[in-house]
């Protein structure tokens, strides 16, 4: 199986107290570099990066990784606008498509390549969502058949409408721990997230 990965990182981190969470240590290397490896690392056939708020520090914090960046100057307007962004711009041909998160910290190469894996021999649909204690997580993987009418405004990507009037096409997929839940939006998200990859064990590139 072939699949894209599309690495959302264009938000403005409205919620850091002025600090763009995309460049903030991890603990060593940016938020988005950290993130960035560790999708290029999972079998990726191909990896896109959709910049937007900061995009040229946002874009070196990426230098010499084998990813495309793409730059979505609608980026202020919502979160679709990214996804849309990096679905036009990959290369056809992919058999599924993967959108992350770039404050996912806490997911390892492997997490993610458990996820393609797990999409590969999902039981059924064409959409897989990571669950976790019940908790709908990301990333979200999709069949590429969904491209066309994502980006004709017929889905809302990720939102619990997709699952509420589509429970033929989504596959709830049980995962391990919550790292697929965790979200880094605020200097107290960063802190305990700091926190859990300081502890033995806690992440794994």
């Amino acid at each position: 199986m072939k699949f894209s990965a599309i690495i959302l990182a264009a938000g403005e981190s409205l919620r850091m107290q002025g600090r763009h969470k995309m460049l903030l240590p991890a603990p060593v290397e940016p938020v988005v570099r950290r993130s960035t490896q560790a999708i290029a690392a999972s079998g990726a056939h191909e990896v896109l990066v959709v910049t937007g708020h900061n995009h040229g520090p946002v874009t070196d914090a990426l230098k010499g990784l084998s990813v495309r960046i793409i730059h979505n100057p609608n980026y202020a307007q919502g979160q679709m606008t990214s996804v849309n962004a990096g679905l036009a711009a990959l290369t056809p041909g992919c058999d599924a498509v993967m959108v992350c998160l770039a404050d996912q910290i806490l997911l390892s190469s492997d997490d993610y390549a458990e996820l393609a894996l797990a999409y590969q021999h999902r039981p059924y649909g064409s959409i897989l969502v990571p669950s976790f204690q019940g908790q709908r997580g990301n990333p979200v993987m999709f069949h590429s058949q969904h491209i066309p009418e994502i980006l004709q405004g017929l889905r809302k990507l990720g939102c619990r409408k997709l699952i509420q009037d589509n429970p033929d096409a989504v596959y709830l997929h049980e995962v391990t721990h919550d790292g697929y839940v965790s979200d880094l939006d605020t200097p107290q998200d960063y802190a305990r997230i700091l926190k859990c990859l300081a502890e033995p064990g806690g992440f794994t590139p």
